[in-house]
């Protein structure tokens, strides 16, 4: 179930190459679990913009999203006080696994924010993972402080060696044995290489190009190994074991 509401954009700054951190005040009664989603309606364009969630209280919304379009070159000039007209509380999320006590939270680029949230929701029931977060270079990187302030012992890579550890988030996973389980987002070919990383089980969330984000238009569709799934809705989280690469 989601909701359409109009919300107020609170703080909006940039917090590393091209990648805006935002506020949004309004109703998040919508928003169940981490890994949920937005969809923001911009004006002068026809389709909304899907932007995962990576905080949440009880009357605010955390978005971190990257400039890749038009859509989001207008979002990044948005003020303090513009209001917006936004749906709540879509996708299904995370689960978290009460059995898991060594858990790994991976995310890769802007499939960082939504790992956020994963990592609060696991340390108040008093589990620490421990998280990978992987970019493309030292101007791409956010969200290591935030993560150590949970508790988390934190890894990051960069493709090009210039913060953190030289390579891929993959890098770092082949070389932990104690886990017992993971949670990821982030772009299709790094989940696919996790995928095949782990030796655990997991939930993977997807970054999908959608237009409605509510699973009226077909257009977000994927083939699993139980059938077609539409990522807006049956998703974007899937189990590790039902993804047919």
């Amino acid at each position: 179930m989601y909701k359409r509401n109009i919300y107020t954009v609170g703080e909006n700054k940039k917090i590393a190459k091209d990648v805006y951190y935002m506020t949004l005040e309004g109703d998040t009664s919508f928003i169940k679990a981490p890994g949920q989603f937005i969809n923001i309606q911009i004006e002068g364009f026809y389709l909304r913009r899907p932007i995962s969630i990576c905080n949440w209280d009880e009357n605010k919304i955390e978005i971190i999203y990257k400039v890749v379009g038009k859509g989001t070159e207008v979002m990044a000039t948005m003020e303090k006080g513009q209001k917006l007209d936004i749906l709540t509380g879509l996708g299904n999320g995370f689960t978290l696994m009460p059995e898991s006590t060594k858990p790994l939270v991976i995310g890769g680029g802007v499939g960082t924010p939504p790992m956020y949230g994963v990592s609060k929701e696991l340390v108040k029931k008093g589990v620490k993972p421990t998280v990978i977060l992987g970019f493309t270079s030292k101007d791409d990187v956010f969200g290591e402080e935030e993560f150590k302030a949970l508790g988390c012992d934190v890894y990051v890579t960069t493709n090009d060696g210039s913060y953190g550890a030289k390579g891929f988030v993959t890098d770092v996973i082949k070389n932990l044995e104690d886990y017992d389980y993971f949670y990821t987002c982030g772009p299709m070919p790094m989940l696919k290489a996790v995928a095949l990383a782990t030796k655990s089980s997991g939930q993977l969330s997807f970054e999908e190009r959608m237009g409605c984000g509510f699973g009226g238009c077909m257009g977000c569709s994927c083939e699993t190994l139980t059938g077609t799934k539409r990522i807006c809705t049956d998703g974007p989280v899937l189990l590790k074991e039902e993804i047919k690469w």
